[in-house]
């Protein structure tokens, strides 16, 4: 049975990805934001996200009038049967969530949600927030659930659309039914269960992944200082069904706006109940010492010192099919880069121009053989498909040294064997 009215609170990735999927399944969905102009943007089906696929569902939403935007919750939410809190719960002081949006919302919601409402959290929160915000809005009458979302950028449309699982958890089971409800016509295994189970199961989920990105590149190492092939490793482990093919590609450390959030999150609701998680403090550890290594190997392609070389660089966003800069492992090899003294020129096809967040020494050029043009080594950080199919001849034509140091291992090392460069890779023998 689908609601009558849904309230998304909060157009950010998520909450924009939740209302205009949510509508598609059918719903009337109504989602509300602080900013006026971002609101008068996306009611124009305005998407300035860059996510495959959102733009045309907004669109499609606004046009069979099932969706719709409006400036501030409290008079969007009047006549709500469900209100999602959508909004930042950005990593804060010794790492924890800050949770001081989705407290406020609550504050200003909480004295005009209509009767028999479900207030769900679909930000990423610590566990036991589910129990604070039934303490913070008051009302017997109003249901708190959890419904933790696991989208990834570059694919949150299909991700929504197509879940693995969707995960309810409340003390109310007749909340967790509605919420779980909404659902239905995506036949996805659906996990209904109490509020900080689900709470826990985003945490549980995005740090077993991180740790999986951890162990894999500390086995590439391994793989380098031993003579194997990480490539092979990973192919031989992946077919074991206990341990699957995902997240076992190295790289230069795992980062975006989740993963280094919620294992500090996660981190400091342990300490917070004086239990000691050394498994999870490796994982971090080894991520910090991955993107050194990264930087390591690029000096060293350099000749022993990055200091006045020109470097350049192919790819800053954290992944590919993303504009996202946050917490990017490819960001933050090139500020270690930068802060040993190179001189570097970067492409990466999903910014244009935007150099607010780029370290000093950082020079963003709109085309990857200008990166390329006379730098000693050029340095594939980000997997973007593209760069795959670059003029590889052309790129050796305009480099000064012949070495590509590729952090993901995207590039067929025997293309650019033939253009004349030589291959570094992660956890494989250089080639060329």
């Amino acid at each position: 049975m689908f609601a009558r009215r849904i309230v998304v609170v909060g157009t950010g990735y998520v909450g924009l990805t939740t209302g205009a999927c949510l509508a598609s399944l059918g719903h009337r969905v109504v989602c509300s934001d602080i900013n006026a102009e971002k609101v008068a943007q996306l009611s124009r089906g305005e998407v300035r996200i860059h996510e495959p696929g959102l733009a045309e569902l907004v669109q499609e939403g606004i046009a069979a009038g099932r969706l719709e935007f409006v400036l501030g919750s409290a008079g969007a939410v009047a006549d709500a049967e469900v209100v999602f809190l959508c909004v930042p719960t950005p990593m804060g002081s010794g790492g924890g969530a800050d949770l001081a949006v989705v407290e406020s919302v609550a504050r200003e919601v909480r004295e005009v949600l209509p009767a028999g409402c479900v207030l769900v959290t679909k930000s990423t929160v610590p566990v036991g927030t589910s129990a604070r915000l039934r303490e913070l809005v008051g009302r017997p009458d109003v249901a708190v659930v959890s419904n933790p979302e696991f989208l990834r950028e570059g694919s949150a449309v299909h991700d929504f659309l197509n879940p693995d699982r969707i995960v309810v958890g409340s003390d109310t089971q007749d909340a967790a039914e509605r919420v779980a409800a909404l659902y239905a016509r995506l036949g996805a295994p659906t996990v209904l269960t109490d509020a900080a189970s689900a709470e826990m199961v985003k945490y549980a989920a995005n740090c077993f992944l991180a740790t999986k990105l951890s162990y894999v590149n500390a086995i590439a190492e391994l793989c380098e200082r031993l003579g194997a092939d990480i490539t092979d490793v990973t192919e031989g482990m992946g077919y074991d069904r206990r341990i699957g093919q995902a997240f076992l590609q190295p790289g230069p450390g795992w980062g975006g706006s989740c993963l280094p959030k919620d294992t500090a999150a996660l981190l400091q609701v342990a300490d917070a109940v004086s239990f000691d998680f050394p498994l999870l403090q490796a994982t971090i550890s080894s991520n910090e010492r991955q993107r050194e290594r990264m930087v390591d190997k690029v000096v060293e392609a350099c000749g022993g010192s990055p200091v006045g070389v020109r470097i350049g660089l192919l790819g800053l966003t954290f992944k590919a099919g993303t504009d996202d800069l946050r917490d990017s492992p490819a960001l933050e090899v090139a500020r270690l880069l930068a802060a040993r003294g190179a001189e570097l020129v970067a492409f990466d096809p999903g910014l244009r121009g935007d150099e607010a967040e780029l370290p000093s020494g950082l020079t963003l050029v709109d085309d990857p053989y200008q990166a390329a043009k006379g730098a000693a080594a050029l340095v594939l950080l980000t997997e973007w498909q593209e760069f795959r199919t670059l003029d590889w001849t052309r790129v050796a034509q305009e480099l000064d040294g012949p070495v590509v140091v590729d952090t993901r291992n995207h590039l067929d090392p025997d293309v650019l064997r033939r253009a004349g460069l030589s291959w570094r890779g992660v956890g494989r023998t250089p080639v060329g």
